[in-house]
């Protein structure tokens, strides 16, 4: 059953000298699928995708690509290509040139290569585009060709590696739409690295989060989301309020947390959480899940005044800072019109279930709210 992966990772450890850069990382990656790996600057994330391209060799473990290991075999040898954020397109080359140049250097037949630049440029949706100049291109249709480029070669998995970063924003956006469709067009498994939490759970099958060289928790975008395991996940994939704490007491269901600024909160007792009365721990809870006065659970409440509205369509929110402990938050401001009138200054109740509480033992790192 080993070829129903199109690539797999088996313990692989990535040192130098001291330090370890990928830290036995495992995974298996379906046939076809788009997964990305999400982390932080420095994670290691860029190292391991070395390693699947066969730039760098890892010091133990073993890659597996449609069954087969690759250890040892060069990158020109596997069948794997890789779409950089830079895309290193050729500019004294036409968009046709551009994509045949990978089968000129396999030493393919012309009539070949011409049938094959013209199926794959119909694939990436530029079936016209063979005669252009790179310079005559749009950020997208570059990005297409770069991709086209890597697809003519008929690669088991394709490699991404921050390929949107040098886009600006709105085309950015638009491309992540775009690589998702392309993706589920074409079949070919992607994998992608990106520090950008949207474009990873946008556009992806599974998410692996990786923190200092190991992966904290691999799943589908929305079970990272709404089922995050560690803190680091909790902290890094959306946005959270997050408060430091220690338990207080509680039972199977809930935990009670006394909050370090002072007050407490009550938050759902995690199966694989074993956590013990006076342990410190780091509280989370999503802006979106927050009631403004009153109007959904009330495990936990509290009073705040408006600092600040940030008006931003459906993404709008307010900064407010609790009256008692003097804690600042950010809730999601709903879109409904009920709220129009907020301003700064208000004073406003703010309640949420304690299922929407997510607690962990305490990190040494990790951004604060």
């Amino acid at each position: 059953m080993a070829d129903q992966f199109d690539l797999e990772c088996r313990n692989v450890v990535k040192k130098f000298d001291d330090f370890t850069a990928v830290d036995d990382i495992s995974l298996a990656i379906p046939k076809g699928s788009f997964f990305s790996i999400l982390g932080p600057s420095g994670c290691g994330k860029t190292t391991l995708l070395r390693m699947l391209a066969g730039f760098q060799a890892p010091t133990s473990g073993d890659i597996l690509i449609k069954g087969s290991s690759v250890l040892g075999v060069p990158p020109n040898r596997r069948p794997v290509n890789m779409v950089f954020q830079h895309l290193a397109l050729f500019p004294m080359m036409n968009v046709a040139e551009n994509v045949a140049y990978g089968l000129k250097r396999r030493g393919v037949n012309k009539a070949t290569i011409t049938q094959k630049v013209s199926e794959t440029l119909a694939r990436v949706g530029l079936p016209d585009s063979g005669p252009k100049q790179i310079s005559q291109l749009s950020g997208g249709q570059k990005q297409r060709i770069a991709i086209a480029r890597c697809l003519v070669l008929d690669p088991a998995v394709l490699l991404l590696d921050e390929p949107l970063g040098a886009l600006d924003l709105k085309l950015r956006e638009h491309m992540k739409v775009e690589l998702k469709q392309l993706q589920h067009e074409i079949g070919t498994t992607f994998v992608y690295i990106t520090h950008d939490q949207s474009e990873a759970l946008v556009m992806s099958d599974q998410v692996a989060v990786m923190n200092a060289g190991g992966f904290e928790q691999v799943g589908a975008p929305q079970d990272l989301y709404y089922n995050p395991q560690t803190a680091f996940v909790a902290g890094f994939v959306g946005e959270s309020n997050r408060w430091h704490g220690v338990v207080g007491g509680g039972n199977d269901h809930q935990v009670e947390i006394n909050l370090a600024a002072g007050g407490m909160v009550v938050a759902k007792r995690d199966a694989n959480a074993a956590l013990k009365d006076g342990q410190a721990v780091d509280v989370f809870v999503r802006p979106e899940v927050i009631a403004i006065d009153g109007k959904g659970a009330v495990d936990n409440t509290l009073s705040a005044k408006v600092e600040n509205v940030l008006f931003n369509g459906a993404a709008s929110s307010l900064q407010v800072r609790e009256t008692t402990t003097g804690h600042e938050m950010t809730v999601a401001l709903p879109q409904t019109g009920a709220f129009a009138s907020v301003k700064a200054g208000d004073n406003i109740n703010l309640s949420w279930s304690f299922e929407q509480t997510r607690c962990f033992a305490a990190s040494d790192g990790g951004a604060t709210a």
